[in-house]
């Protein structure tokens, strides 16, 4: 309750950009909450008003001071379209529609604004007449601008949709300036909208990005949840090493930017010609984790045990089938209904070989496979079927997969799929700790940083496995987008960390 009243108290801060008061009684079916009110302003946003009489406790709680109004679940545009009948069940209805301009074209008698509130990739055709209340703004509904319509859903003339909004008001909330609002409505670069990125969600191939990223990571969880896991966060800074890289990105104080200019260098501690790490915030070195697989056995130790976005992001994967990959929807359903191949490492390597392919990188036992012989396994090899690779070199593999009884390999996998490559990485854990305190001397890595993953070799050991999921990889994957950056919400690469 002290959050919410903390956002009510926030948004009755922020400037009431209404162009006009607000009258008119609450529409019957709303897709935000209820109209604003020239008393309430912003307000209405945290305490939508009431359709019936409060309960005697509401009512002590608004005696004594504002009360804070029940959360109101809005419908969405989705909702209204989304059905098998494209919203003519809707059709007779009032509606308010909140949401962005995507295109404003003018007629002789009508005009025709293209809204969406971003739950789906369809817009509500909202047709304006001159009678409009609200049409002297008609040269603010600009693309860009966010707006406010009221209106009566009815059959649409047109070819494109099956219902539309006969408009009866409109009020616009925010201008967007036409002549510099970089997303316009012809095509863009995917290159250009990475350097909008906090522009590029309002267009339709970066929603359905976003909606079909959010389905997976639904799903993905719905799994684990529903067959008993546990989710637990793993520490982002860490001081020990999980796959290599772990020493990439420092995490320190020692660095001062108080001096003009930036940091002196000749200001940081030292100690016999070295950094002196004593009188860093964690008192060691410590970086960026690069992975959370080490954490996660401390509570696996301790606690028990795509067809979905085919099903529910339908709109979203016939636009990605119709303007990205052609051909995508059969893929996954390819894999979704196709048994997976399972073959070891060297069986992998002897195929590569045996192929007389002209690879870019060498085929060789030992070597790590590469993303164009993971895709040639799965893609050619095996018609696109979802391949799962086992058994690797020990030298390639990180130092916790537990060793086969051969000395050479590994307990690990990884699952190959078409276009991506690998797309999920496991592996039983070493649970022997003279094994592991031997992989770590072979690693050279200091075993005192580990002391706490040893002792959960001492104390009570267990066999037990786990996996990591690209999750980026799998939105590729699932999309068809060919660069992971535009799978990524605000990628970061180097000398660019904007947004």
């Amino acid at each position: 309750m002290a959050a919410a009243a903390a956002a009510c108290r926030l948004l009755r801060l922020a400037p009431r950009r209404l162009r006009s008061p607000r009258h008119s009684a609450p529409t019957a079916l709303s897709l935000f909450p209820t109209p604003l009110s020239a008393s309430s302003g912003w307000r209405s946003y945290c305490a939508a008003a009431q359709a019936s009489a409060p309960p005697p406790a509401a009512a002590a709680a608004a005696a004594a001071g504002e009360a804070v109004g029940e959360f109101r679940r809005r419908l969405r545009v989705a909702e209204v379209k989304g059905g098998e009948d494209e919203g003519a069940a809707w059709v007779g209805k009032e509606l308010t529609v909140r949401g962005w301009v995507r295109t404003c074209r003018a007629q002789r008698t009508v005009t025709f604004v293209e809204v969406n509130d971003g739950s789906c990739l369809s817009n509500m055709q909202c047709v304006l007449t001159p009678d409009t209340e609200g049409y002297d703004q008609i040269d603010c509904v600009t693309t860009g601008a966010s707006v406010i319509v009221e209106g009566v859903v009815a059959s649409s003339q047109g070819g494109k949709q099956k219902v539309e909004l006969k408009v009866s008001k409109i009020v616009v909330i925010g201008e967007s300036d036409p002549t510099s609002f970089p997303i316009q409505k012809k095509r863009a670069s995917r290159e250009f909208l990475r350097t909008v990125a906090h522009l590029r969600p309002r267009t339709n191939t970066f929603g359905a990005v976003a909606r079909v990223r959010n389905a997976l990571a639904f799903a993905t969880h719905k799994f684990f949840q529903d067959n008993g896991f546990v989710w637990v966060s793993s520490p982002i800074i860490t001081a020990s090493d999980c796959e290599g890289a772990g020493e990439q990105f420092y995490v320190t104080t020692l660095l001062s930017n108080t001096a003009e200019g930036g940091c002196l260098v000749n200001n940081i501690p030292s100690k016999d010609g070295r950094v002196d790490w004593s009188q860093d915030f964690f008192c060691k070195p410590a970086f960026l984790t690069v992975s959370g697989q080490l954490n996660g056995e401390t509570y696996a130790s301790a606690l028990s045990d795509v067809k979905y976005i085919l099903e529910n992001c339908k709109e979203d994967m016939d636009f990605f089938n119709t303007w990205v990959e052609k051909g995508i929807i059969d893929r996954l359903s390819d894999v979704a209904e196709k048994n997976f191949v399972q073959m070891s490492y060297s069986d992998a390597i002897e195929l590569l070989i045996r192929s007389n392919k002209k690879f870019e990188f060498p085929v060789k036992w030992g070597l790590d496979l590469q993303s164009e012989h993971e895709r040639y396994i799965t893609e050619v090899a095996f018609s696109g079927r979802p391949v799962i690779i086992r058994d690797y070199p020990k030298e390639i593999k990180a130092f916790y997969m537990r060793q086969n009884d051969d000395g050479k390999t590994v307990a690990a996998m990884d699952l190959l799929v078409p276009r991506v490559g690998e797309l999920i990485g496991g592996s039983q854990r070493e649970e022997r700790l003279d094994h592991l305190e031997a992989r770590l001397d072979e690693s050279n890595l200091n075993k005192d940083s580990y002391w706490w993953y040893l002792d959960l070799r001492r104390y009570g050991s267990v066999p037990h496995a786990g996996f990591g999921l690209g999750f980026e990889r799998l939105v590729q994957f699932a999309t068809g987008i060919d660069n992971i950056r535009d799978a990524i919400p605000f990628p970061r690469v180097p000398g660019s960390a904007e947004f």
